[in-house]
C-alpha cells in the first residue's frame, strides 16, 4: 500500500491510508486560500485522521484560521527568505495524542548534549564511500527492506528509486567490498533553495559505526555545490541516533510533527531540523 503523490490544482500533495494523512508538500501560491477548503474536502471524503502542511509564511494565518497548528518552523526556507511553517490539522482526537512524551523529550535533550562531539571524518577501515547508480536500485531497495518494516515513500520499490535518479534526488552509500551497508538520500528543491536529507538506513549489524554522520557530511557537501541555501530532515523522533546525528552537524531542532508518519510498522512523531548553508568555496567563485 502506497500513498499516492498528486496534484491538487497546482500544489503537490501526497495522499492514502499507508499515513492516513494528506502532506501538502509544495503550495502553489495561486490554489492559495481556495486549497484550504480542498484539503477538508478531500480528507473527510477518504476518512484521513490527519492534514499535514508545509505552509510559506504569507499564508500561516489562514491556515491556523481554519484549524491547523504550527507544529515545526524552518526560518528562510524558501530561497533563504520565507519561513516555512509545518502545520497539521487533527481530524481525530486520537491521532494528536502523543506517546511515550517523556522518551521523546530525552531524544532531544541528549542529542543537544552530545552536539558539542564533533563529527566523524573518515570511515573505519574496510569501508568507503560511493554514490550508488541505477544498477545499485536492487541491492539499494533491499537495504530499505531489512531497516524498515514500513516506510512513507516506496523506497522498497527498486522501480521507484530508479525513476527519482531522474529526477531530483541523490543517492549515498557506504560499501563494505560490493555490498551497501548504509544508505541516504537528498531531495534537491532548485526553486526554494531547499534539500530535505533523508532515507538514512543502516543494516542492523554495521550500526554504531557513524554511517549516518559520515553520510550526511557527503550530503552537504553536494548540495552546498548546488548553491542550496537551506537543509532539513524530518527525523524518527524516537531514533537516538539520527537526531543526536543531525545536532551534532550544527542543525537546529524545529519542533516535533505528532503522529505524523507510518515508518516501521507504526505511526511514529518526527522530529525537524534545519542548517542554513554557505555556498563552498568553488561555488562562490563561479
Amino acid at each position: 500500500m502506497v500513498d499516492v503523490i498528486t496534484r491538487l490544482g497546482k500544489s503537490v500533495i501526497q495522499h492514502g491510508e499507508h499515513n492516513n494523512r494528506i502532506y501538502l508538500m509544495r503550495l502553489a501560491t495561486e490554489d492559495f486560500p481556495a486549497i484550504i477548503g480542498r484539503l477538508d474536502d478531500l480528507a473527510i471524503l477518504k476518512g484521513y485522521s490527519k492534514i499535514f502542511a508545509k505552509v510559506p509564511g504569507f499564508a500561516k494565518d489562514e491556515f491556523e484560521e481554519s484549524g491547523y497548528v504550527t507544529e515545526a518552523h524552518i526560518p528562510g526556507f524558501f530561497n533563504g527568505n520565507e519561513d516555512a511553517y509545518l502545520m497539521g490539522k487533527y481530524l481525530s482526537s486520537q491521532r494528536w495524542r502523543i506517546c511515550g512524551e517523556d522518551q521523546l523529550d530525552e531524544v532531544i535533550i541528549l542529542a543537544r548534549f552530545k552536539a558539542a562531539g564533533g563529527m566523524p571524518t573518515v570511515l573505519p577501515d574496510g569501508y568507503r564511500f560511493r554514490m550508488p547508480g541505477k544498477s545499485d536500485v536492487v541491492q539499494m531497495a533491499n537495504v530499505y527492506k531489512q531497516v524498515f518494516q514500513t516506510y512513507p515513500f516506496p523506497v522498497h520499490d527498486p522501480r521507484h528509486l530508479y525513476k527519482t535518479m531522474d529526477e531530483n534526488v541523490v543517492y549515498f552509500a557506504v560499501y563494505k567490498g560490493d555490498n551497501i551497508v548504509a544508505l541516504s538520500s537528498t531531495e534537491i528543491d532548485v526553486e526554494s533553495k531547499s534539500a530535505e536529507m533523508t532515507d538514512f538506513a543502516t543494516l542492523p549489524e554495521y550500526r554504531g559505526k557513524g554511517f549516518a554522520a559520515y553520510l550526511l557530511q557527503k550530503m552537504e557537501g553536494t548540495v552546498r555545490e548546488k548553491e542550496i541555501k537551506t537543509a532539513y530532515t524530518i527525523a524518527r523522533a524516537s531514533s537516538h541516533g539520527i537526531n543526536i546525528a543531525f545536532a551534532k552537524m550544527g542543525y537546529q531542532y524545529g519542533g516535533m510533527l505528532v503522529n505524523n508518519t507510518n515508518i516501521c510498522g507504526n505511526l511514529e512523531s518526527m522530529n525537524v531540523w534545519y542548517k542554513h548553508l554557505r555556498s563552498s568555496p568553488e561555488s562562490s567563485r563561479k
